[in-house]
């Protein structure tokens, strides 16, 4: 069961990377646009005064998209994808070299914007925060108005809210009414709102969980909440499976975390199908040159160094290993991060289709130059590609 009365609240920025880069070019907005691109696809002003912007049909190289537009989304093109198969699916969208300088600058003003409305926040990404709102006078539909108020003041972006009991399904309503939504969830919304949707718009339902839910005979989020125990310990094992029915039915007692020292930060995507560690390794290598910048970023913008670097990989049949290494110094580098990764890669026997990757920075010491602040920290930080 859930805590009683609990107000907890999921802010996602929308489309976020891409926001940013249609408010230093407003005259994209309403294209297509990947976020992705090198230095290489930097725009150009002409002697007219007209700027021209490169093109993803004129891309070659073995990218993936970090993120899209929403114009963009709607012609195939997500996160994670390939660029050469994403400019297939959209051959004229305008590609953009990723500034995370800039998305890092407006994640702390739309932060420091809901915090002095609602201090009890949990940072769970560069465009996502938790808020625990139990304790907060103002009536929820109101103080949510306000804070997606707040937050456009701030940053001139928008963002969708959910508010529900807990955080698995305020996880969930952030997503449903997308971009600029609010949407507002009781237990006894479960039935009508929750039910319904299919099985991976529960974080922690990835593609592959997906597809063997899909075999035996579960694709929405009811059939879960009604599926034979033991069918799903069997395809799952015990805990997997004890986690699925108690997701399904909405329960989550995880807290709002707030005001603690991260032990470790992580950065993990989970691919939109399986790569090969031999057939795919140059898409491998990209994700996880990807991972290792961004978690560098993530180690600079939270003002910590990590001395053990430790990769994560899952398999096709869900299988999953670590490995870590502790070096000499310190480090918030990324390319100290990727070499102390790929020491951690030849420990493992890549023999198998891998679905999730990973990399860890752990045993942190502070640097005393975040530019997050104490109220966005938490104890183990994991993020994923947007």
């Amino acid at each position: 069961m859930n805590p009683p009365d609990r107000r907890i609240a999921h802010l996602d920025m929308d489309a976020f990377y891409a926001s940013v880069e249609l408010l230093r070019y407003p005259e994209l907005k309403g294209l297509p646009v990947v976020i992705g691109g090198g230095d290489d696809q930097q725009s150009v002003q002409d002697l007219d005064g007209v700027r021209q912007f490169a093109r993803l049909r004129d891309y070659v190289g073995r990218g993936v998209v970090t993120t899209s537009t929403y114009e963009a989304r709607a012609l195939g093109v997500f996160s994670a994808m390939g660029m050469m198969k994403a400019a297939k699916l959209a051959p004229d969208a305008v590609l953009l070299p990723a500034d995370f300088n800039a998305y890092r600058h407006y994640s702390r003003l739309f932060k420091e914007a809901v915090a002095v409305i609602a201090p009890e926040i949990e940072d769970s990404g560069i465009d996502e925060i938790y808020i625990d709102l139990t304790q907060h006078p103002e009536e929820t539909l109101s103080l949510a108005c306000r804070i997606k108020q707040s937050v456009r003041d701030a940053t001139g972006l928008s963002c969708s809210i959910g508010l529900s009991p807990n955080k698995l399904l305020s996880k969930i309503c952030s997503d449903l009414e997308k971009p600029d939504g609010l949407t507002i969830l009781g237990a006894d919304d479960i039935p009508s709102r929750i039910w319904p949707l299919p099985v991976r718009k529960v974080n922690g339902i990835g593609p592959r969980a997906t597809e063997r839910l899909a075999s035996i005979g579960i694709n929405t989020i009811e059939q879960l909440s009604k599926a034979d125990p033991a069918t799903l310990q069997e395809t799952f094992g015990l805990n997997y499976a004890r986690w699925l029915q108690s997701a399904s039915h909405g329960v989550d007692n995880r807290p709002v975390v707030t005001h603690l020292e991260p032990r470790s930060i992580s950065r993990e995507t989970t691919f939109e199908r399986d790569l090969h560690p031999r057939h795919d390794r140059p898409t491998l290598s990209k994700i996880f040159t990807d991972l290792c910048d961004r978690l560098s970023q993530d180690l600079k913008g939270r003002g910590y160094l990590g001395r053990t670097i430790g990769i994560k990989l899952r398999f096709e049949d869900f299988h999953t290993v670590t490995r870590d290494i502790t070096i000499t110094e310190p480090t918030d580098d990324a390319t100290m991060i990727r070499r102390a990764g790929e020491e951690c890669l030849r420990r493992v026997n890549l023999n198998r289709r891998i679905r999730l990757l990973g990399v860890r920075a752990g045993s942190l010491s502070a640097t005393g130059q975040s530019v997050v602040g104490p109220i966005m920290q938490q104890q183990e930080l994991h993020l994923t590609l947007e």
